[in-house]
């Protein structure tokens, strides 16, 4: 202690530790003399070399930024990088933010075909949109199921665009979103009978549904008086074009696609039909079994179906149903059905296709299916209530103003 205090106030250690000179007294410096002078030294100790080493990290960090925004990731210097200093991240120890949890599949398209009972589907969809809060995206152009490849692409693009979780609508033959970049949604649809489909849709263009007895003057203004109340064996017997080919083959192109060879009766088409039904459709219903396509649906899309059975059951939504079913329906005569069947036969080799496919399913599911064997020749009927709605595609009226008159009723 003696030692430390005789070398305190004279050389050696303290001329060492105030070098710049002590202040009047031997006092030491207080704090406001060393604030004053440590700023400057950093500032005189800074060289070149340290200042061009700043600026040589700061150009490798922007071209790091430019990599990973050019390939979509962070470059293999930069991962090598963070391994080296450690994997830990902001998120790793905060987590990421909040975002909207959405349902799977997050887009269905259902590119329902006419006459086979989706005016009832539709109508059950928009309950169910404000039900469930889906995004149900329907079209204003009910009138074109073949599209040019520019109408094409601007259609996905639309369809792509829109907010999910949604469902699209709309009478269209089979879009191949991948072909044009786009994320290949899920597609649903229905199916019934040929000659049935056939039979409802010659029907009601003359004659219309139970909405109106003058909607059919509407919808077909400039048909003819002979034409209208042409018999059906007639039309089929003589070979008129509204009962031959190709305005027969008219299921598979809904499934085929926007192929100009989709629309040419044939094997090439019906087999391009059973390849699109097995990797892009989720379910082919069949509308003669139309409440079990309705559960199945259900189970493969709660998110937009569920409760969808409960609904259709209900007696106000049946009755509404009722005014969609074709009048004048009459069968055609024994020749005239054979006939339209051997013309229609690429049509049923799909249609018993996709009902065994539709079986298969129920079986899985534990639905017991009352159809055995698919019959020799097709099994005509007289449709009850809610089996023929819904107006041909080439001639159908707007979907909201029909909804809008039920509503208001």
């Amino acid at each position: 202690m003696k030692k430390k205090q005789q070398q305190h106030p004279g050389g050696g250690g303290g001329a060492d530790a105030w070098s710049h000179g002590a202040p009047l007294g031997g006092a030491p410096p207080g704090p406001g003399s060393w604030k004053r002078r440590l700023p400057l030294l950093p500032l005189l100790r800074f060289s070149l070399r340290d200042y061009g080493f700043c600026m040589a990290t700061l150009l490798l960090f922007c071209l790091g930024s430019l990599f990973y925004q050019f390939s979509g990731g962070p470059p293999r210097f930069l991962l090598d990088l963070r391994q080296y200093l450690g994997n830990s991240t902001y998120l790793d120890d905060h987590g990421p933010p909040p975002s909207k949890v959405l349902p799977f599949p997050s887009q269905v398209v259902y590119n329902r075909v006419g006459k086979c009972g989706s005016r009832t589907v539709v109508l059950l969809l928009r309950i169910l949109s404000e039900k469930h809060g889906f995004n149900l995206v329907t079209s204003d152009i009910h009138n074109k199921t073949r599209l040019t490849k520019n109408e094409q692409m601007e259609l996905i693009k639309n369809i792509s665009t829109a907010e999910q979780p949604y469902l699209f609508t709309r009478h269209v033959h089979f879009l191949n979103f991948s072909r044009f970049g786009g994320d290949q949604p899920v597609y649903i649809n229905i199916i019934r009978d040929p000659v049935n489909r056939f039979l409802s849709n010659y029907f009601f263009r003359r004659f219309g549904d139970w909405r109106g007895e003058q909607n059919h003057m509407i919808r077909t203004p400039s048909m003819r008086q002979e034409e209208r109340y042409l018999d059906i064996s007639e039309c089929i017997l003589e070979n008129y074009p509204e009962c031959s080919n190709p305005r027969l083959f008219y299921i598979i192109p809904y499934f085929c696609g926007q192929h100009p060879r989709c629309r040419e009766p044939g094997e090439w088409a019906l087999e391009r039909a059973k390849v699109n039904v097995n990797e892009n459709f989720l379910l082919v219903g069949i509308l003669e079994e139309l409440e079990d396509v309705l559960l199945l649906l259900e189970r493969f899309l709660p998110h937009y179906f569920k409760g969808v059975l409960g609904i259709y059951k209900n007696p106000e939504h049946r009755k509404l149903g009722n005014m969609t079913v074709t009048v004048k329906k009459t069968v055609p005569s024994p020749e005239a059905v054979q006939i339209l069947y051997q013309r229609m036969r690429y049509e049923y080799d799909f249609y018993h296709y996709v009902r065994e496919q539709f079986h298969l399913l129920k079986r899985k599911f534990g639905l017991k299916s009352h159809v055995s064997k698919p019959p020799l020749r097709p099994h005509f009927f007289i449709p009850t209530p809610l089996e023929t709605e819904e107006p041909i595609d080439d001639e159908e009226q707007d979907d909201d103003k029909w909804l809008e008159d039920i509503y208001k009723r």
